[in-house]
């Protein structure tokens, strides 16, 4: 048996704004990128703003390269003049931002490219919040000589 239940218009955006609010804050974000390529190699760059260079790590197997990084939250720093005794609650000593929009945590991204590259030559420099991973294609092309026989 169906049952259909009516509901105003308003109780429909309702659960339209909590559906799209959960899928927002539980949505994995990942660092935006862009993917160069040049007749030797191919280059990678990624924005990790607020990232220590310390918690990227790159790898890499025949034609795909690997990135992933920890962008950690900093801990809150007591206000100067303000004085944490030990009298008052753990709340009020550590007390965290009123807002924040940023996002802390793990991720990682790969990368496959249609030939192979060179993981010896791979080279990664990160500079002003950008990540740029240069990876050198592995150039196998050979010419083999047959002899004829008959």
């Amino acid at each position: 048996m169906l049952s259909l239940r009516s509901s105003s218009p308003f109780e429909l955006f309702d659960r339209l704004e909590q559906q799209l609010s959960q899928q927002l804050q539980s949505a994995e974000r990942v660092p935006a990128a862009e993917v160069h390529e040049t007749p030797e190699a191919y280059a990678v760059v990624l924005e990790l703003p607020g990232v220590d260079k310390a918690a990227i790590e790159v790898k890499a197997t025949e034609r795909t390269l690997l990135i992933s990084a920890e962008r950690r939250q900093q801990r809150q720093q007591p206000e100067p003049g303000a004085d944490a005794g030990e009298g008052q609650p753990q709340a009020e000593k550590a007390r965290g931002p009123l807002l924040s929009e940023f996002r802390y945590g793990t991720w990682s991204r790969s990368f496959r490219f249609p030939h192979t590259i060179n993981r010896e030559q791979l080279q990664a420099v990160y500079r002003d919040g950008l990540l740029t991973v240069t990876a050198p294609k592995l150039n196998t092309v050979s010419t083999v000589t047959v002899q004829v026989e008959g």
